[in-house]
């Protein structure tokens, strides 16, 4: 065909040169973009901390907004719960190619916002919750059309039962349910030399801070959502750190309660004696109405009637407070147990905080020690299989956890519709088959370096609550309970107002987990070196979350009214263009 007889074929078809031909045509000039930065790509010229900047969702600055500020712009109908999932897509768009976070996104989101602001204009809000956006990690159980998968192909498709017990308590606060988060596939208990934050249908979420290490986990997703902005608040699990080691990295306040105050009901198991769903939030405040939204008796988890009795009448946000409430208040400094492990430069940035908490008139005792912590801590960093390491597999928290893996997943999947996984041998079994997405086997994939031992050592129990079983569990709850946190919280015939801890040294939230005891942590500094954050957190005894909450949002208060450097951080984007797999351990 001659060039003349292309040219009048094109033009017979429409493609004619759009610079030439539609240079008037509003619907195209509309579609192209003229200005890419500083919005929608970032500008290599940049400093790496400005390259995403959020823009205003309407003329109101969303980026670091709390959820209270938020409520104040809907309810003078400035904004609508509608304008807030765009603002938020806008920046999820914006960022996440880079980290990561998000798993899946609600298709009914929008739908669910226009209800929310239906129900606010006709003078019904439900709380401080109502059409406020949220996502929850990808093991947690929604009845809709999202998947529920634990990261995993395995599930891919399944359907489940019912709402979470938690997910059903929010959507009744009128929270806004976005999406789902990545996290570590399996919630970390498939291997144990693996890319924490990695999972086969999310790849690897990476922090914000700093794209190339460790993002925390295993609730990485959440964290990293609600850090960069793409989110106001998320919800993860935790059965050994799994909540407060992504919020200290990530510079976030992290709730992990007492093990039965929030319903396992609908969660994707690990441990019965250990599982627990806790709250995200750039603020202890929006921490803790997330929190308050969630916890309480559930039929379908027994444990929850343990907190009869003890939780407050009227949610927890009434134990928010000031820096005044530090007047007067005792906290114990465990050194020898937990601080003694924490990095140099980490410690000086924490003693600098101390002093600042001292100042406001609170009381720090140091050497306020775990009476134990020779026996039950390790000297070389988190090992929940310390036990075994010490000659003793009936003193070890993996000895049950494994086994209780083996149980608790079964009836889990007993539940589902629509898929053949019913055991965690058809697990094995998928990830064998499936080796070069699933890494079944070591060295395959560089995200699972040790294959799926986790698994592996779980099968091996078959689920037998055997004697070695038994002891391990009751010498880890004794230990780190009465004779324990416990023990480390009375000083001189009193009783302390919390444990202060390095979360950042994974012992501390470790011992907290065997107990089932609750841990909040707050931002408290920066890692000089790998642009990582850290926190400060503090530890007590079972169902003592008001005052965890009083005296965190008290330190919280001073951080800001004294303008600490010591505080909540903007994440510095170190290392965005990068890729590596697995992450680093920095």
């Amino acid at each position: 065909m001659s060039p003349t007889a292309i040219a009048a074929a094109v033009t017979v078809l429409g493609l004619v040169n759009l610079s030439v031909a539609t240079t008037n045509d509003s619907l195209i000039t509309s579609q192209i973009l003229s200005d890419p930065f500083p919005y929608y790509f970032p500008q290599e010229s940049n400093n790496a901390s400005s390259l995403f900047p959020m823009s205003l969702c309407h003329g109101f600055k969303l980026e670091e907004a709390t959820i209270d500020e938020i409520q104040d712009q809907l309810d003078a109908g400035n904004l609508t719960s509608v304008d807030l999932l765009h603002c938020y897509y806008d920046r999820i768009y914006q960022v996440d190619s880079y980290t990561n976070a998000i798993l899946q996104f609600n298709p009914d989101a929008f739908k669910i916002a226009e209800a929310l602001d239906d129900e606010r204009a006709q003078g019904t809000v439900r709380g401080p919750l109502h059409g406020i956006p949220f996502i929850v990690k990808d093991n947690i159980a929604t009845k809709d059309r999202m998947e529920t998968t634990a990261g995993s192909w395995a599930l891919l498709g399944s359907v489940v039962p019912r709402d979470s017990y938690v997910v059903s308590k929010l959507r009744e606060a009128g929270a806004l349910l976005m999406g789902k988060a990545a996290l570590s596939e399996w919630a970390d208990m498939r291997s144990n030399n693996y890319s924490e934050g990695y999972s086969g249908r999310g790849g690897q979420c990476r922090s914000a801070y700093n794209l190339t290490v460790n993002p925390g986990g295993s609730s990485s997703g959440s964290a990293v959502a609600v850090a960069a902005n793409m989110i106001t608040f998320a919800l993860g699990t935790e059965t050994d750190g799994s909540v407060i080691n992504p919020a200290e990295r990530n510079a976030l306040v992290g709730i992990k309660p007492t093990v039965g105050l929030t319903s396992r009901n609908g969660v994707i198991p690990e441990s019965t004696h250990q599982d627990t769903v806790g709250t995200f939030g750039r603020t202890v405040r929006d921490a803790t109405y997330a929190l308050d939204a969630i916890y309480g008796i559930d039929a379908r988890d027994n444990y929850t009637y343990a907190q009869s009795g003890k939780t407050p009448t009227g949610g927890y946000a009434q134990y928010l407070t000031t820096k005044s409430a530090l007047k007067g208040a005792v906290f114990g400094l465990p050194w020898e147990s937990f601080w003694i492990y924490a990095d140099s430069a980490q410690l000086a940035q924490l003693k600098e905080l101390i002093v600042l908490i001292e100042s406001a008139g609170a009381t720090v005792i140091n050497g306020t020690e775990l009476p134990n912590y020779k026996t039950i801590v390790s000297p070389d960093g988190w090992n929940w299989d310390y036990g075994t390491t010490r000659g003793y597999a009936n003193e070890s928290e993996y000895t049950y956890v494994k086994v209780d893996f083996y149980n608790n997943i079964k009836t889990y999947l007993s539940e589902l519709e629509n898929t053949n996984i019913r055991s965690l041998e058809d697990l094995v079994q998928y990830n064998i088959d499936n080796y070069g997405s699933e890494g079944g086997y070591p060295d395959i994939h560089p995200a699972f370096g040790s294959g799926q031992d986790g698994f592996l050592a779980s099968l091996e129990t078959k689920g037998v609550m055997n004697e070695t079983y038994w002891q391990a569990l009751s010498f880890c709850q004794k230990s780190t309970r009465e004779d324990g946190i416990d023990a480390a919280l009375k000083y001189s015939n009193s009783t302390l107002d919390g444990l202060l801890v390095p979360p950042d040294v994974g012992q501390s939230y470790e011992i907290a987990a065997q107990a089932g005891y609750p841990v909040i942590t707050i931002p408290a500094g920066v890692n000089a070196e790998s642009g990582m954050p850290f926190g400060l957190a503090i530890m007590n005894t079972a169902f003592s979350e008001a005052t965890l909450i009083k005296y965190a949002s008290a330190i919280e208060d001073l951080q800001i009214s004294t303008g600490s450097k010591y505080q909540r951080t903007y994440p510095a984007w170190r290392g965005y263009l990068e890729r590596n797999l697995p992450v680093i351990n920095a």
